[in-house]
C-alpha cells in the first residue's frame, strides 16, 4: 500500500501545481482580476513548478526535491506575507506595492478568509508536504 501511494505523490504534486497555475490564469484572464506585485511573485514561483513536476512525474524522477522545495517553501513565505497584508491592517503599510493594484486588495473572500494568496499558500504547502513525502529509490 505504501509503495502504491509513493508512486503517485509526484503526480499529485504536479496536479496541485497545475491547478494553481490554471487557477491564477483563470482569475486574471477570464475573471479580469489584475494581479498585484506579490501575486506576480507567487506566479513566478508556481509556474515553473508545473513544468518541473510534470516532467519529473512523467519520467519518474524522484530526486527532484532539491529543485522543487526551494521554490515551494519560498512561495509559502511570500503567500503568507501577502495573506497577512490582506487580513492584518498593520502589514499593509509595509507593502512595496505602490503602482497599480494594491497588494491588500481582496478580489475574493470566500467564507471570510479564503483569498487568492490563501489559495496559493495552500497549494505551496501541499506541494511542500508531498515532496517531503517522496522517497528516493534505494532509501527506506
Amino acid at each position: 500500500m505504501k509503495s502504491a501511494i509513493q508512486d503517485y505523490l509526484l503526480y499529485l504534486a504536479w496536479v496541485v501545481a497545475l491547478v494553481a497555475t490554471l487557477g491564477s490564469l483563470y482569475f486574471s484572464e477570464i475573471k479580469g482580476f489584475v494581479p498585484c506585485e506579490f501575486c506576480w511573485y507567487q506566479r513566478i514561483l508556481m509556474y515553473p513548478l508545473s513544468l518541473i513536476l510534470g516532467i519529473a512525474a512523467y519520467s519518474g524522477e524522484r530526486k527532484i526535491k532539491k529543485y522543487v522545495l526551494p521554490l515551494s517553501i519560498t512561495g509559502m513565505i511570500v503567500s503568507t506575507y501577502h495573506y497577512m497584508m490582506q487580513k492584518i491592517p498593520g502589514f499593509a503599510p509595509l507593502s512595496p506595492c505602490t503602482d497599480g493594484v494594491p497588494c491588500n486588495a481582496q478580489y475574493i473572500n470566500w467564507f471570510g478568509f479564503v483569498t487568492i494568496p490563501f489559495l496559493a499558500l495552500i497549494a505551496f504547502t501541499a506541494i511542500t508536504v508531498l515532496m517531503i513525502m517522496v522517497r528516493c529509490k534505494g532509501r527506506g
